[in-house]
């Protein structure tokens, strides 16, 4: 649903529940919803992150390592029509991700460590991830879950989104299942996991509307939160 190729500004910030009603209220008065939402504003993502034995893409993370990548497949809803590989790099405050669309049948051969028909696939992400699954030992370790509430804005190509119910289990060849036993990833699931994307700019109407007291910036990762529990 999200793609982008270059890098973006992005920032988190973790709000109570009051804040992100009385916010929500007022992005609502400029901002649209995202076209793939439900009747409810929001759709359900699923993301199957990868990393090897060493725990690379964790390591970097906790480390503090400005420029670092992860890879990770995704789907929304349950809905195993529409499955992404996604490789996401991060350089400070600036992301960028691109994607490729993967059939359920390579999915489960991909989960399963049948990755030789990877190598000689069209699709150049496709082959960088067959290569780092080969030579760094990227393996499926934890499937992250949570519910997305999107708002977009032209000027500046401005995303800004509510996650919450943010859940996790351990790798299992069931990942690709409706019924997931997964448990609450954080320490106060009442609270949204605020993030702002942007280009170059954001525009001053939108910064006045996400001005939150006391907030702070965080540098938060649903795959390392998740990894707290192996």
């Amino acid at each position: 649903m999200e793609q982008a190729n270059n890098y973006r500004h992005e920032l988190k910030f973790a709000i109570p529940y009051p804040e992100y009603a009385a916010m929500r209220a007022r992005l609502r008065l400029i901002m649209k919803p995202d076209p793939h939402v439900s009747e409810n504003g929001t759709y359900q993502i699923r993301s199957i992150y990868f990393d090897n034995s060493d725990d690379k893409a964790l390591r970097e993370k906790i480390d503090g390592i400005g420029k670092r990548e992860k890879f990770r497949i995704r789907y929304y809803n349950d809905d195993l029509s529409f499955i992404v590989l996604e490789k996401k790099m991060k350089n400070g405050n600036l992301c960028s991700k691109f994607d490729a669309r993967i059939t359920e049948d390579e999915c489960r051969k991909i989960l399963k460590g049948d990755i030789d028909w990877m190598r000689n696939s069209e699709n150049d992400l496709i082959k960088e991830f067959y290569a780092k699954m080969r030579f760094q030992r990227l393996k499926p370790r934890v499937l992250v879950s949570y519910v997305r509430e999107p708002y977009i804005y032209q000027a500046g190509n401005v995303r800004i989104t509510f996650d919450s119910k943010i859940r996790t289990t351990l790798y299992s060849q069931d990942f690709l299942t409706k019924e997931v036993n997964d448990i609450s990833a954080t320490d106060t699931p009442g609270d949204m996991l605020l993030e702002i994307k942007f280009d170059n700019y954001l525009p001053s109407i939108i910064r006045d509307i996400v001005q939150i007291k006391g907030a702070r910036q965080q540098s938060f990762s649903k795959y390392g939160a998740c990894r707290r529990f192996g």
